[in-house]
């Protein structure tokens, strides 16, 4: 959302305000130093243990606080927490109509990824703009009949890490030091970037992934960085099964500009997350997804994503074939991203205000691809 909250404050005749629930606090307040976003209002709603059902009764008390005092006449919420859930639920509660950002991603099977399609579901429903990243979210609202105006801008992912990725190479200091945080990498060695958290993959997934890890780490040509999430369900197997090896390096999960530091130095991306899906093939990254269903196909049509699920030989077999076929890789990571081209935020603004403007289509990647 950072690049909407820009936009948004370069507006004339809008008058923003930021809320933020305190989810996932230590990769929040990163961000917010990152873009130079100070909230209006922070709720810190986070308790150690915390379950689903707790968070979201806090998220729409506390929102509800907000709404009460700010009286918007719109909310916007950003894709798939539990956070954009709360938030849909209680300016619906209150008569404030809601503008999902990041609209209409599917996989239309509950329990994958759980619990963000059904947040996302809900989000929708409650919401009378649907701001769709591709023409495929966007068949995906006009297929459920929702009631909100389904406007495609490309995703707002695209328009931070364009950015970000400028910055980083812009600046002399900050790549140097960035350099330096990563210069237990070896020379000459290609980097395989790896994040898993999903709790679908808890227990038995994450014991295939780790197996797989460990016999990639058998090369002598890959260096393998995982930044562990720091939940118990991952980073007690990953340490256990992981610690050790000289070319696994077992890291603190990183904040964004790091983040994305690191997917332009990696070879390949090994990931079950979502909006790596979009960032790393902006890069020219090859991305493997541990997941058998993906609320992003786009990625998988387009080439820039394959689906290789948490079995350890299909994982290994497809991080082999990209480290020793350089035909197969070239195929990989020249494939066309269809998930924008950095002017997402700036249509999301014009929509809010009633202007014209072009909306987003697949075949501006190309353009997108140059500019960056």
């Amino acid at each position: 959302m950072a690049p909407v909250v820009r936009a948004l404050s370069n507006a004339d005749g809008i008058a923003s305000f930021v809320c933020v629930t305190g989810q996932h606090r230590q990769m929040l307040d990163q961000v917010l130093e990152l873009f130079a976003i100070e909230p209006d209002y922070d709720l810190g709603l986070m308790v150690p243990n915390q379950t689903l059902n707790g968070l979201s009764a806090r998220a729409i008390a506390g929102l509800d606080d907000v709404l009460t005092e700010a009286r918007p006449d719109r909310v916007l919420v950003h894709g798939d927490t539990t956070t954009a859930m709360a938030a849909s639920i209680a300016a619906f509660h209150r008569g404030i109509p809601v503008g999902h950002v990041e609209a209409g991603l599917r996989t239309y099977d509950l329990a994958r990824p759980w619990p963000e399609e059904f947040n996302r579901r809900i989000v929708d429903i409650a919401a009378d703009l649907l701001f769709a990243p591709t023409p495929l979210s966007a068949h995906n609202l006009a297929g459920e009949a929702l009631s909100g105006r389904v406007i495609v801008t490309g995703n707002t992912v695209i328009d931070a890490l364009g950015v970000t990725r400028e910055r980083i190479e812009t600046d002399s200091a900050l790549r140097a030091a960035l350099e330096d945080r990563f210069s237990f990498l070896t020379p000459g060695r290609r980097v395989l970037l790896v994040t898993g958290h999903r709790r679908e993959n808890f227990g038995a997934g994450f014991d295939q992934i780790c197996a797989a890890l460990a016999r990639l780490a058998d090369r002598d040509d890959i260096d393998i960085v995982y930044p562990v999430h720091l939940n118990p369900n991952v980073n007690d197997p990953v340490r256990t099964l992981l610690s050790g090896r000289a070319n696994i390096h077992l890291i603190a999960p990183l904040d964004y500009l790091p983040f994305v530091y690191m997917m332009m130095r990696a070879h390949v991306v090994l990931t079950d997350s979502g909006g790596v899906q979009e960032e790393a093939p902006s890069l020219g990254k090859p991305v493997l997804v541990m997941r058998d269903v993906t609320e992003r196909p786009e990625a998988v049509a387009a080439g820039t994503v394959r689906l290789v699920g948490t079995d350890a030989d299909r994982i290994v077999a497809s991080v082999a074939e990209l480290w020793d076929d350089d035909t197969a890789y070239r195929r990989f990571a020249h494939a066309a991203n269809p998930y924008g081209d950095g002017r997402a935020s700036e249509r999301i603004a014009a929509a809010l205000m009633g202007a014209a403007f072009t909306e987003f289509s697949p075949g501006q990647e190309a353009d997108h691809a140059a500019r960056l």
